[in-house]
């Protein structure tokens, strides 16, 4: 099942990424994100308020929407994790960058923008999920029983 997890994460490039403010206020907004090595990245800028709540409170989550079949609701990869800002000229972000790892969020020149820095996530706990590595018929059969966890490591 871990396998299935991180080839749905590969494959798709936008998620939902929460934070929280120095004094508990959410803040959730839709992003692109690519995943490499079992992080997901974002690319942002610097004066975001994703990257103000990640530098005051680096607990964030994530929930990854999983589209399988056109007429029911999406599956989904949900998580919590450990965020950390990186810029441009980060060593780590310097080389995702020449082996491609990040070509999903880096079109565009947007690398060309001022200002712009990375979010690293790196997901802590178990991975939950609702529909992946269940068949159609368990869903169909029991739909609050889609739910499972893994380990990413």
């Amino acid at each position: 099942m871990i396998d299935q997890v991180r080839r749905a994460l590969a494959r798709s490039s936008y998620c939902a990424l929460a934070t929280a403010s120095p004094d508990g206020g959410p803040h959730v907004v839709g992003v692109l994100y690519a995943f490499a090595k079992d992080h997901v990245y974002v690319i942002t800028e610097r004066n975001s308020r994703k990257v103000r709540d990640v530098e005051a409170n680096p607990r964030v989550a994530i929930c990854v929407p999983v589209r399988k079949y056109p007429l029911a609701p999406p599956f989904s990869i949900q998580f919590h994790g450990s965020a950390v800002v990186l810029n441009r000229e980060d060593a780590e972000i310097e080389a995702l960058l020449r082996e491609g790892a990040l070509r999903k969020i880096v079109g565009f020149g947007v690398l060309e923008r001022p200002g712009m820095c990375f979010i690293k996530v790196t997901p802590v706990g178990k991975i939950h999920t609702w529909g992946i590595g269940v068949s159609l018929w368990q869903l169909l059969r029991n739909p609050v029983g889609a739910d499972r966890s893994v380990a990413l490591r």
